[in-house]
């Protein structure tokens, strides 16, 4: 599955420095590959202590984590919506992007000049909000110019596109996003096709400094206040902090660096995992001699949808799917040994596949 996420935010919040730190692969669990598509586009790894084990105990040939895309989306600044500093081009990025990671300052430094001139992340935020909110709301403007001709012909079916839509541009001149609109599933289809930037879930990341890494300042309460009742997810991270352990070449000292400053696995990391959460995404694993392989599908899929994740004809002719816990393979080391133990199951078309299983398709085409 090709999963994207965008990072915005404002001018000398972090962002750049985050997006480097989430770029370099020596910021991951294991030194995985890491490629760049065009300057602001990164593929990242999904950190899986899971693949190290089982390549531990298997010794394959390669071992392929699940990624991510992120994009640095650059050039939002106040009247982005209108054009200003290139932010047509970077609003069609957003636009591309299945969820978006909101960078905002939440540090006090003199020597970092803030470009509205003072350190407010809820009026950064804001900000944001209020471009993407108005670039919503001129694409469902030019819906509705459209529907409005065939409304008034009498065509039912765009009178109701027509009233569903006004209750989006509504909701949009209140200064709302569309991910809070009350409107059910089939009513919403009507705004499908325009990707609508604030229909798609949000991380709020913090970036502090080290201090603030313990323990929440002024700034972050303030964003965990705002955000409250929008069901999005808050995170720290101090991005320097970061840069610094994304220098480091050897993963012990890596290590040594993380325990010093009181962190068990790098800032980045969890952002990573994350935004894997928001997305209502999970793993499952394949594993043999040639290769041990994360696959990302998302949450409740079946046993022959996951194996479509592989190829479209594993799905087609699915026939039954091999199943071993994972937990199950490392306690008992092998697959033969987990075979033996009665700890493989046979799964057929309605199984639901679970985080962290281990499998294997039998199909036929």
């Amino acid at each position: 599955m090709g999963l994207k996420c965008g990072i915005v935010g404002l001018p000398n919040v972090g962002k750049s420095t985050l997006f480097n730190c989430l770029s370099n692969a020596k910021a991951q669990s294991a030194n995985f590959p890491f490629c760049t598509i065009e300057p602001n586009i990164g593929v990242i790894t999904v950190p899986d202590e899971r693949l190290n084990k089982l390549s531990d105990l298997i010794e394959p040939e390669n071992v392929v984590p699940t990624t991510i895309d992120i994009v640095d989306i650059a050039g939002l600044v106040k009247g982005a919506s209108k054009g200003e500093g290139l932010g047509n081009k970077f609003l069609g990025n957003i636009r591309e992007t299945d969820a978006i990671i909101h960078v905002l300052r939440c540090f006090d430094d003199p020597n970092v000049v803030h470009v509205d001139g003072s350190v407010d992340p809820v009026r950064d935020k804001e900000t944001i909000d209020y471009e993407l909110i108005l670039k919503d709301l001129e694409a469902v403007e030019k819906k509705l110019e459209k529907l409005n001709r065939a409304a008034k012909t009498g065509d039912k079916e765009a009178i109701k596109a027509v009233e569903n839509l006004n209750k989006y541009r509504a909701h949009f001149e209140d200064g709302k996003a569309a991910r809070s609109i009350q409107l059910n599933e089939d009513d919403k289809e009507v705004v499908k096709d325009l990707f609508l930037l604030t229909d798609k879930p949000v991380l709020y990341l913090c970036n502090v400094d080290e201090a603030g890494l313990s323990e929440d300042n002024v700034h972050v309460l303030a964003v965990k206040d705002a955000v409250k009742d929008e069901g999005a997810v808050v995170l720290k991270v101090a991005a320097g902090l970061e840069a610094d352990i994304a220098e480091l070449e050897d993963a012990e000292e890596r290590q040594m660096f993380l325990e010093d400053a009181g962190l068990d696995e790098p800032g980045v990391n969890k952002l990573i995992k994350a935004a894997y959460r928001l997305l209502d995404l999970q793993t499952y694993l394949t594993a043999g001699k040639k290769e041990v392989r994360a696959w990302t599908i998302r949450k409740g899929m079946t046993a022959p949808q996951a194996a479509g994740v592989i190829h479209t004809d594993f799905e087609k002719g699915f026939i039954k799917a091999e199943v071993i816990k994972f937990q199950d393979w490392i306690e008992l080391g092998s697959e033969q040994a987990a075979k033996e133990a009665g700890k493989m199951s046979m799964e057929g078309k309605e199984y639901i596949v679970q985080d962290g299983d281990v499998m294997h398709f039998k199909f036929n085409v």
